[in-house]
């Protein structure tokens, strides 16, 4: 049996902006490079401005992906997520297609020295100033927002804050009468080339569906554990696309209807957005837990166990694993009431701690129709017996004639639950 629940969230931040904000300082970029390298006639001005052309081309395409990264159509139905990493690959190109005219002017134009005078090191003292406190604030927001094309565009001004200041060392020597300026544009090549790397290799791994990242993925595990019907967690597995991630796993549930199924996926899902920012979509396959033992919390008066007539008050309570196919206790613990001091709601932060401590089944001497436990047992799918035993070999005895032979007392098909 499947069920779809779509809950998928629109896209965190306005993100376009950045895009024309890039343009505009590209465009202030060349016109700087440009009124420079033709007064200077300097290798490395001019090798900066072709980076600065080629940076527009990307900034263009940066803005085109940023404004159809999250349109679904019938198409492509799951969205086009991924643009913005296909856009982030491409600008790699880019770079390395600026890295080589940069190299080939370096290594083989012939070209008279440089030309130096007072404004033009302020030019390039103003265009290295520019990508620098932009480059800052983009980053902060590509992270804000998880986006790779705007990230990418930061490193890429990064880039240029290092290759603009390899650009001043040169015309400062060439000032000075040392020849720098081929010298510069070959440095110049091998930042480039490395940022291009690291372009290429990010957007690749979006490409081809490489996980996330193992610090989310245990934080996923640790958030989906934590809930109260969930007894097992086969898998987790997740993967970006674009700026959003998409996560997938496989659970045990406690609990015996769809109903009770489709609330716990839906607990699961809303924490882990809480928790994980830039989801798209949860994918949840929820299956019945088949068991082979249940574990058993019963409210004791003492140690010893004689059974305590109150639930919330119990100064003890006993957890004992059985195994169900021959009715033998594998495990057997006392544990002190935590809550029993408490003065309010004692009895619903005993019914919590019992669900942490993963009770399949609560004996009770006391009658919980219409408390609080009563809810937060039925949410987790904990089973409530009532007992007359006195003792805890007696009520053990009671609830195994009834459980004894049953191995699945779940009663539900597999199910397959998005949120």
């Amino acid at each position: 049996m499947t069920r779809n629940a779509d809950a998928s969230t629109a896209p965190p931040g306005n993100v376009e902006r950045w895009g024309w904000y890039s343009i505009g300082i590209n465009v202030t970029l060349i016109g700087i490079n440009l009124l420079v390298a033709r007064a200077s006639g300097s290798l490395a001005v001019g090798a900066e401005l072709i980076h600065n052309a080629v940076d527009l081309l990307t900034a263009i395409a940066v803005l085109a992906g940023l404004k159809l990264a999250t349109r679904k159509t019938a198409q492509f139905p799951y969205g086009l997520y991924k643009l913005e990493n296909i856009i982030a690959v491409g600008l790699a190109g880019m770079t390395f297609l600026t890295a080589y005219e940069i190299a080939r002017e370096a290594l083989f134009a012939m070209a008279p020295p440089p030309t130096v005078a007072f404004w033009t090191l302020a030019g390039v003292v103003l265009a290295w100033t520019i990508p620098l406190v932009f480059s800052i604030f983009e980053l902060r927001a590509g992270r804000a927002v998880n986006s790779p094309a705007l990230i990418a565009d930061a490193l890429e001004y990064r880039a240029h804050v290092f290759t603009t200041g390899v650009v001043f060392a040169a015309l400062v020597g060439q000032w000075l009468n040392v020849p720098l300026d081929r010298i510069a544009a070959l440095l110049i090549v091998i930042a480039i080339v490395k940022t291009g790397w690291d372009l290429l290799s990010d957007g690749m791994r979006v490409l081809l569906d490489a996980s996330l990242d193992a610090e989310t993925l245990v934080r996923v595990r640790e958030l989906i554990t934590a809930d109260p019907a969930v007894t097992a967690l086969r898998w987790v597995t997740g993967r970006n696309a674009g700026r959003f991630r998409f996560l997938e796993a496989e659970v045990m549930l406690r609990v015996h209807d769809l109903e009770q199924a489709e609330a716990a996926v839906q607990r699961m899902d809303a924490s882990i957005r809480a928790a994980v920012p830039h989801i798209e979509r949860v994918l949840i396959h929820a299956a019945p837990q088949e068991r082979t033992h249940i574990r058993i919390a019963i409210p004791l008066e003492t140690p010893e166990g004689m059974l305590s007539a109150h639930f919330g008050e119990a100064p003890y309570f006993a957890l004992v694993t059985v195994r169900l196919a021959d009715g033998v206790a594998t495990a057997q613990t006392v544990h002190l009431n935590p809550h029993q001091g408490e003065e309010k709601a004692k009895g619903i932060h005993v019914a919590e701690w019992l669900v942490t401590q993963k009770a399949d089944v609560v004996l009770l001497r006391e009658e919980l129709s219409g408390k609080g436990p009563l809810y937060v047992f039925g949410e987790a799918g904990v089973e409530m017996q009532r007992t007359e035993a006195t003792t805890l070999p007696e009520a053990l005895t009671s609830i195994l004639l009834d459980k004894q032979g049953v191995n699945d007392v779940s009663g539900t098909d597999h199910a397959t639950l998005v949120a």
